[in-house]
């Protein structure tokens, strides 16, 4: 599966749908659930106030099969990788007799009204993060809405893992796992390598082979240090724009696909007790292990390519869902009688995922799924959440948990919503929406993030492309919205000008037991945004009532720079923060050019990659929001905290111990307080008025508040409700609430 050469790199959109086209009537497929199997029912009473009609939940399975011969219907499958590798059987249903078909095996769980009639008729497809069940909220069941959360991440890993049940037709009772995986086919045989990384661990004890805290789904194809291409390397340092100092290589007879621990006398030392390669015998959930005959160094990254064997047919688990939630929608019963719960009862359904999930989302709509086999569209509408690229979920050796840190996927061809050209990387002009504009199933589509997705996890590429020379224009069926000076999906809000000094947890990379903070934790809140974006993304699909406008800072406001600290307009002298920080060696977590190897498809991120670790062929240029004197983020939607603000609120904090000391750290915000009066601020130094120079008094902060409720009200962004809320917390909050009179904003007030 070659990449297209440089010649044909410039075909326009229109050629490419063209092509798909030609390939649809050459080769005709046929995809859907063909049986669900429903393991729990569960039934819950209406418990007053918002909730005033009795629910329930069901659990279940669903079993599907991707025609690859003797088939009918559209060819959206195509584009899986490995689906010509997976096991091939006959079609066990009886509407597709003499049908060749891959098999697979989701979950699902449907929140829905006891009594079909009580149904809105807005179904929230909601997408797991690494496998957690997602249930829609009491907002959501106060207006009727059904809630179906169902598998895609068919990794088996962690809380992935596929139990032995999986595959049983008949309902479950006892033992039931209550998260969402997906049975993938495998393509069993295959063998190939990939990469993994230990950093910031030491010790003799052997570790495990991580993404995200959940094993790296492969095993080794053998024991065999000594292989064909494997290679255990140590890192000295890595910066950010990707400068990488390399230590050494570990001899192949220092180390071992083993467990191992000097500790432990159950345990032996290296060699250690030698990995079992049985893929019966090793749980999802139990990870490979590395022992070093020396121990682990925690100075040190270490990095290793290895051989392994089997792989997941990923995009399957992208098919299932989609098959899943059409079943749903559409389907009054399954091939052998079986009823759909909430058959006829749903006229709009939306595809929701928050982070990794959201990633998945724009994953999906890139691959054209949001069509079903029957050509029909299968989410009128999406709702990506926190998240700015793509999910690996479609290469072989594909690892859907990476955060996007070095050597992952996830950034690969078009991140944004419109054609636009991408000539650093010499990638065809296109978009994520290119293949559901060819078929007419494109969702309208709501994406709101904060300042962690821009700083951490390459979001500005998607405003302005790889060039980052022009704000990329949004299609009429997209809306966007920043929300400023956020860490990851929102801080815990409320008014609070005592917050806790300890710095907020910083994940290594291996996520082990995490690294220190230098900034105590970042309260913006994402929540109030959310309850505007629910109800707007109800009333456009069901009524077409437009969502409030676009907002995010751009290059032609003036509120999109480069990111260094003389363009952003950020303060000196903010305690705490060194010029350091600013580097482009620790600041800003780029997109990379990546050389993955001819086999991989850089546009779509589908195919085998054989460049391990691949060559980073240039670091892509990213921008980042202007900030006011504060420190704090401009460009954004009208928030109540940062526009009546106790502190510097920031979508970045700075690693303070461990391999990556110095640097921003993955995807966590920080704050810094004000200064309580302007004597204790001039005595550190502070640029930052005071709370006392700002506000005076309790009220007068309170006032402050109320101006900015009524502000983010007055232009859409704020619901009336919380209105009130957010001005009744600031009423109570201790905040200039100091003294006898309880309106200083000095702590040592009498």
């Amino acid at each position: 599966m070659k990449f297209m050469p440089h010649a044909l790199q410039r075909r326009s959109v229109v050629a490419m749908a063209v092509a798909a086209a030609l390939l649809t009537c050459a080769s005709p497929t046929q995809a859907r659930v063909i049986r669900i199997v429903i393991d729990q029912t569960l039934n819950q009473p209406a418990i007053g106030g918002a909730q005033t009609v009795a629910y329930q939940t069901i659990n279940g399975r669903a079993f599907g099969e991707l025609c690859v011969a003797n088939c009918f219907g559209v060819a959206n499958n195509t584009i899986v990788t490995d689906l010509n590798l997976a096991p091939q059987v006959a079609s066990t249903s009886p509407a597709t007799p003499g049908a060749t078909v891959v098999q697979y095996v989701a979950t699902f769980s449907i929140v829905k009204p006891a009594d079909n009639a009580n149904i809105s008729g807005i179904l929230w497809h909601d997408v797991p993060n690494r496998g957690g069940r997602i249930v829609i909220n009491v907002a959501e069941r106060a207006l009727g809405d059904v809630g179906l959360s169902s598998g895609w991440q068919g990794d088996n890993a962690g809380g992935t893992a596929v139990p032995g049940y999986a595959s049983n037709t008949s309902p479950v009772t006892t033992g039931l796992v209550n998260n969402e995986w997906v049975k993938t086919p495998v393509a069993s045989g295959t063998t190939g390598l990939t990469i993994a990384r230990i950093v910031n661990r030491s010790g003799a004890a052997s570790q495990p082979l991580n993404v995200m805290g959940n094993p790296i789904p492969y095993l080794p194809a053998s024991l065999d240090t000594a292989a064909a291409g494997v290679v255990l390397t140590t890192h000295t340092k890595e910066t950010l724009n990707g400068n990488i100092s390399v230590g050494s290589i570990v001899p192949s007879t220092d180390w071992a696909f083993a467990h191992c621990n000097t500790t432990n006398p159950t345990t032996p030392a290296f060699p250690g007790t030698p990995q079992d390669l049985n893929p019966a015998s090793l749980p999802g959930s139990l990870p490979v292990h590395i022992c070093l005959r020396n121990g682990f160094d925690p100075t040190l990254l270490y990095q290793l390519v290895y051989q392994v064997k089997d792989p997941y047919v990923l995009g399957a688990g992208t098919a299932a869902f989609r098959d899943v939630g059409s079943f749903f929608r559409y389907a009054a019963a399954d091939d052998f009688g079986t009823a759909n719960p909430i058959a006829g009862s749903i006229s709009k359904a939306v595809i929701r995922g928050v982070s990794q999930s959201g990633n998945f989302t724009r994953h999906y709509i890139h691959l054209g799924m949001n069509q079903d086999e029957a050509g029909r569209i299968v989410h009128d509408g999406a709702w990506p959440i926190i998240a700015g690229r793509r999910v690996a979920n479609n290469s072989r050796w594909g690892q859907p948990d990476g955060v996007l840190e070095l050597y992952q996927q996830g950034s690969e061809g078009p991140q944004w919503w419109t054609p636009w050209p991408d000539t650093v990387r010499n990638l065809p002009t296109g978009s994520i929406l290119d293949r559901c504009n060819a078929t007419n199933t494109c969702p309208k589509i709501i994406e709101h993030f904060g300042g962690s997705e821009v700083f951490a996890l390459k979001m500005t590429t998607e405003w302005v492309g790889t060039s980052a020379d022009a704000d990329i224009p949004l299609p009429t069926n997209v809306r966007r919205y920043y929300v400023p000076s956020t860490t990851h999906g929102g801080g815990g809000g409320g008014f609070n000008e005592n917050t806790s000094p300890t710095g907020a947890n910083c994940p290594g990379n291996n996520w082990n037991a995490g690294q220190p903070a230098a900034f105590r934790a970042n309260p913006v809140s994402e929540t109030e945004l959310t309850n505007v974006l629910r109800l707007a993304m109800r009333n456009w699909v069901t009524t077409g009532a437009a969502p409030p406008p676009t907002r995010y800072p751009t290059l032609a406001g003036g509120t999109l720079v480069d990111p260094t600290q003389a363009a952003m307009g950020f303060p000196s002298g903010i305690p705490g923060i060194p010029a350091s920080i600013f580097l482009p060696e620790n600041f800003v977590n780029p997109v990379f050019d990546y050389d993955w190897g001819p086999n991989f498809n850089e546009f779509d991120a589908t195919g085998v990659p054989t460049n391990l670790p691949p060559p980073i062929k240039s670091v892509i240029k990213m921008k980042v929001p202007r900030v006011d004197a504060d420190g704090n983020e401009l460009g954004g939607v009208p928030t109540v905290l940062r526009d009546a603000p106790l502190g510097t609120y920031l979508g970045w904090n700075i690693t303070t111990t461990g391999f990556h000391a110095g640097q921003v750290c993955n995807y966590v915000g920080g704050m810094i307080p004000f200064a309580h009066t302007k004597a204790e601020r001039m005595a550190t130094g502070d640029p930052r008025l005071s709370l006392e120079e700002r506000y005076g008094s309790h009220n007068g902060y309170v006032s402050k508040v109320s101006a900015a409720a009524l502000n983010a009200f007055f232009q859409g962004y704020l619901l009336k409700a919380d209105v009130g809320n957010l001005i009744n917390q600031a009423a109570a909050s201790n905040v200039c609430n100091h003294g006898s009179s309880g309106q200083s904003c000095d702590p040592a007030a009498p």
